[in-house]
């Protein structure tokens, strides 16, 4: 049997090293780095130690991946895309949006929703953008 897999891909201004240590701790996991100079791909010394390719393996199955964007590439944080976080687990689940709210802006507190879940968004202190959803059931 094949799978497929959608993974969000995180870019960041010579911070992803940061943000994925601090996905780390929220999400548990194992975390890989590799720079720009270990794939021999800076071009400019400016870049060997940015982050080439940044992978998070998380307990709960997530996989995350980042990278920094080289010098003279455009880089706009969270522009027109939210990760998505839903399932049944709530203490799991709220347990990441308190954590990943904290530092950052709470666009909606995580609450009863019409549809009957609860449903959270929140912008992290990297300006990545998150919403939670807790199924009831």
């Amino acid at each position: 049997m094949t799978t497929v897999q959608m993974n969000p891909y995180l870019m960041f201004e010579d911070r992803a090293r940061e943000a994925m240590g601090f996905y780390q701790e929220v999400f548990g996991g194992e975390l890989t780095m590799q720079t720009f100079a270990e794939f021999g791909m800076s071009g400019d010394p400016s870049n060997d130690d940015r982050i080439m390719h940044a992978q998070l393996v998380t307990p709960h199955g997530l996989v995350m991946m980042a990278s920094d964007v080289p010098d003279g590439v455009p880089y706009e944080p969270g522009s027109a895309i939210s990760v998505s976080l839903s399932g049944d687990d709530d203490p799991a689940l709220r347990g990441f949006y308190d954590a990943l709210a904290d530092g950052g802006t709470v666009v909606e507190p995580l609450s009863q929703a019409p549809w009957g879940d609860h449903f959270g968004a929140c912008v992290d202190r990297f300006g990545t953008s998150w919403m939670v959803n807790i199924s009831s059931g």
